[in-house]
């Protein structure tokens, strides 16, 4: 794996977050090269007051916080540790690191923009931008060639202003935008429906995965929840919208539980959703971190997960095996790991070898799911 980007007789060392020996991903990518290469072949006078929005891992960062002021937004709790680190580890200047759910900086001379996967999130960025710089700031975004269809110049023309692109190099593409659109779109925060069956209404941020209706996995765990008094302390590890927390706690009206994420806005959607389905007068709590890092050996008695299969834009399942280990360390004896996935993910195997075979069961299976529980 590369872990070294020279452009410009200039080299930086990157690693992804969290780190892992034998790591196969690199830590920046084409589009990281293409931003960097634009404006170093603009020659910016030092100084400038930069925002990044949705740097992955800190390539652009870190190369910018040498002779400009940055500040880089990004929703991801990862992102953050991951830019943190490389900044510390190449020696750079210090930037300011803020969530999307922040304020934007009030000096801004120019933006640079990672274009999300999620045109919801994306759709807000750009409103956002719009309401807060002036026409003559640049905004500049980058992904894959393929990546950029008319549906996305459309949201950039009608959520900020007038939009061209570039030629592709490295199979990326570069969109050049300003704040010129006449009437700013509005965009509510919070996208809100129902499941009407649970007896629950979601509101999701513009980040939250499957934010505009239940996903098929979440709607069947929804089904094979446990109810009682069985389980006194419960984690959501990947809590999303919270919606398996909303229906833990309704059926178990004496649990404590944590939502934990790594999406801000994630748990900002899960702790409003418990809130508004259940009331704030129970033990909830509402962590954004990587997976369980820090939580206290055995203290727990239930885990539930929907693990993601992908990291920012690569596809890899080294972020559901941290989680199966990361519950098994926070569970006490006893206490049992709850898992939903996709049939092909083979996620028994990986709980079988971790927790022992005669400790792991499936709870409930349909055509293209499989709800396993692993007990410590």
């Amino acid at each position: 794996m590369k872990s070294e980007l020279t452009l410009f007789d200039r080299t930086l060392s990157l690693l992804r977050y969290p780190e892992r020996t034998n790591e196969t991903l690199q830590a920046w990518d084409a589009g990281d090269e293409y931003l960097i290469s634009h404006i170093e072949e603009k020659d910016l006078a030092n100084g400038q007051h930069i925002l990044v929005l949705n740097d992955s891992f800190g390539a652009l960062s870190c190369w910018l916080s040498n002779k400009h002021h940055v500040t880089v937004m990004s929703d991801s709790y990862i992102a953050h540790q991951a830019i943190q680190r490389n900044l510390e580890r190449n020696q750079c200047n210090p930037v300011a690191i803020i969530d999307s759910l922040a304020q934007l900086p009030a000096k801004i001379d120019l933006v640079l923009m990672q274009i999300p996967r999620n045109n919801r999130f994306l759709t807000w960025q750009l409103s956002q931008l719009r309401q807060s710089i002036a026409p003559e700031i640049p905004v500049i975004a980058v992904n894959k060639a393929k990546e950029i269809h008319s549906s996305t110049l459309k949201l950039f023309e009608k959520y900020l202003g007038e939009t061209k692109t570039s030629l592709a190099w490295k199979k990326h593409r570069l969109v050049f935008s300003s704040a010129t659109s006449i009437q700013p779109q509005p965009v509510e925060p919070f996208t809100t429906w129902d499941v009407t069956e649970h007896n629950i209404t979601l509101n999701n941020l513009p980040n939250v995965y499957s934010g505009e209706s239940l996903d098929q996995g979440a709607r069947f765990m929804l089904e094979n929840l446990p109810h009682g008094d069985k389980y006194q302390r419960a984690i959501d590890l990947g809590c999303g919208n919270g919606v398996l927390s909303v229906k833990l706690a309704q059926q178990n009206p004496t649990m404590q539980i944590s939502c934990v994420d790594e999406s801000y806005m994630a748990v900002a959607s899960a702790k409003q959703n418990l809130a508004d389905n259940v009331g704030m007068d129970r033990d909830f709590q509402f962590i954004a971190n990587n997976c369980l890092d820090g939580f206290t050996a055995g203290q727990y008695n239930l885990v539930v997960c929907n693990p993601p299969f992908h990291q920012q834009q690569a596809i890899t399942d080294h972020i559901a095996w941290q989680m199966f280990c990361d519950a098994k360390h926070v569970l006490d004896n006893g206490g049992q790991l709850l898992v939903i996935g996709n049939r092909h993910l083979g996620y028994d195997v990986k709980l079988k070898r971790l927790f022992g075979k005669s400790n792991v069961s499936l709870v409930a299976a349909n055509k293209k799911f499989v709800i396993l529980q692993a007990t410590k």
